[in-house]
């Protein structure tokens, strides 16, 4: 036990251990975020018998979890390649250059687990170009930078883009939107357009 012990505070290992430490979180919480969120789909929107909607919740379940512990893993390992090419040093495109290339390994197939990561952080890249608060960014590990909301009156454009676009989209375009947003947009806009009597128009949908 001791020398497991001496190995995990060894500072010439925490890359290695590292790696394997990302992959169990990012298994943890690819199962979070993914099991509550294919449950609730499969409550409101889900087809067939419980036994079909509980395998397709067991599926999206375990691709997220094994796709962010693959990711975090091959992300991390890259890291310590470049750096280890590099001379021990770290450059600021490393990130950019492991992240690129674990994105395409791991979420370069297309399908509708991967898309929905893959529009959320897009999204989220999108919106960092929103103006901050004037305050710098620190990512030391013992003085972690907490993240700034975006400016309030450029949010307010923004959201008033997305919802504009996204609903000419709908309406217009509607093969081009998100299999799981496409669904969602139905039930809300549509859906609620028909109604044969007090029960369809308030307790369930025609």
């Amino acid at each position: 036990m001791s020398t497991l012990e001496a190995i995990l505070s060894n500072p010439a290992y925490h890359d290695y251990l590292a790696i394997l430490k990302g992959a169990r979180n990012g298994f943890v919480y690819g199962v979070k975020v993914r099991f509550p969120h294919a449950l609730i789909m499969a409550i409101l929107f889900g087809r067939g018998d419980w036994s079909t909607r509980l395998r397709t919740i067991y599926r999206a379940t375990r691709q997220h979890a094994l796709n962010l512990a693959k990711f975090v893993s091959l992300y991390k390992t890259l890291l310590v390649v470049q750096k280890k090419i590099n001379g021990g040093k770290e450059r600021s495109a490393d990130t950019f250059i492991a992240g690129l290339i674990g994105g395409y390994i791991v979420f370069g197939e297309r399908n509708a687990v991967n898309e929905q990561i893959v529009l959320y952080v897009c999204s989220r890249v999108v919106s960092s170009f929103l103006a901050r608060a004037k305050s710098p960014y620190s990512n030391s590990p013992t003085a972690p930078g907490r993240p700034l909301p975006p400016d309030s009156r450029q949010f307010s454009i923004f959201a008033a883009i997305c919802w504009g676009a996204v609903m000419w989209l709908f309406k217009e375009r509607g093969e081009t939107i998100q299999p799981g947003m496409f669904s969602s947009m139905t039930y809300l806009y549509r859906d609620s357009e028909h109604w044969n009597n007090l029960k369809t128009l308030l307790w369930h949908n025609k």
